[in-house]
């Protein structure tokens, strides 16, 4: 298989076939990220020969699991979706092409990604199985959206996923918690919230910043421009969040960045992850969870 680098996923795609379709990210300018650091070039598209190759190898490993029908394939890469359209279909049809049982395509996304394309390329894209995207929105709050070089704001989100519904593509979004900086968490909490009550995510997944010293954000904290914000702090921020969404949705902490995992389907659960962390603000010390952050070699 052509994988290059250190592979991420969403937690929940770990039962999706995995495909290198690109490596890299095309905006590799957001302040907190060193996700993709390790690459010796900003973005790369694989060559669909070796996309054609590898679909050959994974029919093969699936020939000799034939128990394990796998019905997903993830595009790997920080943001395949914003291959040309023409691109995304010849993909598409190759992996129909050697894998007729596979039914949806995910990948991850940026907003601008969708934005390159029409409403009807959106919806062909569905047709040919794209569906189940995750989008890092980060956070609604356009302050840290635009400190941090994101290169979108919340009014953005609000309209290209609108776009995504209307094509019937369904996203997963990931916010950011503590992304505000100091005394701002609540802030962006709230309006984070106010934006995904517009919209139709079907999944929610949190995740603590973590600021490595190679990030620019690093840098702009030791010229005093930005400040982080305290561990309790980002439990407060996340238990706002979690109150003021109004929509049925799935939340979850579960990657490492998060010193305590939780997950609830909201409405229904909203109590119980409320009390969940109340319980952790109340019971664990700013100290320990210092101590957590600082010994989380890598995310």
């Amino acid at each position: 298989m052509h994988y290059t680098g250190t592979i991420w996923r969403p937690p929940y795609e770990a039962p999706s076939l995995l495909l290198e379709v690109t490596a890299g990210c095309t905006h590799h300018r957001c302040k907190f990220c060193t996700l993709y650091e390790e690459l010796p070039f900003k973005f790369r598209m694989s060559p669909l020969a070796d996309i054609e190759e590898d679909l050959i190898e994974l029919k093969g490993q699936s020939e000799l699991w034939p128990d394990c029908h796998g019905r997903r394939v993830f595009l790997t890469g920080a943001n395949p979706f914003v291959l040309k359209y023409g691109r995304l279909m010849e993909i598409a049809s190759l992996i129909h092409r050697y894998h007729p049982a596979i039914e949806t395509i995910g990948c991850f996304a940026r907003v601008t990604d969708v934005t390159a394309k029409t409403d009807k390329e959106l919806s062909n894209l569905r047709l040919a199985g794209y569906d189940g995207i995750t989008i890092g929105i980060e956070t609604g709050d356009d302050e840290a959206l635009t400190f941090m070089d994101k290169g979108y704001l919340a009014s953005d989100i609000i309209r290209q996923c609108s776009r995504l519904d209307e094509a019937g593509i369904s996203y997963n979004f990931f916010y950011l918690t503590g992304i505000s900086g100091a005394g701002r968490g609540n802030i962006g909490a709230k309006a984070t919230a106010e934006v995904c009550n517009q919209l139709h995510p079907v999944r929610i997944g949190a995740n603590m910043l973590t600021i490595y010293s190679e990030s620019g954000l690093y840098q702009e904290i030791q010229k005093g421009n930005w400040k982080e914000e305290e561990e309790l702090e980002k439990y407060m921020e996340l238990r706002t969040l979690v109150k003021k969404l109004k929509i049925p949705v799935y939340f979850g902490a579960l990657g490492a960045s998060n010193a305590f995992q939780l997950q609830g389907i909201l409405p229904r659960d909203k109590e119980k992850l409320l009390y969940t962390l109340d319980r952790i603000t109340e019971t664990v010390s700013e100290e320990e969870l210092q101590r957590y952050r600082r010994d989380l070699p890598h995310l």
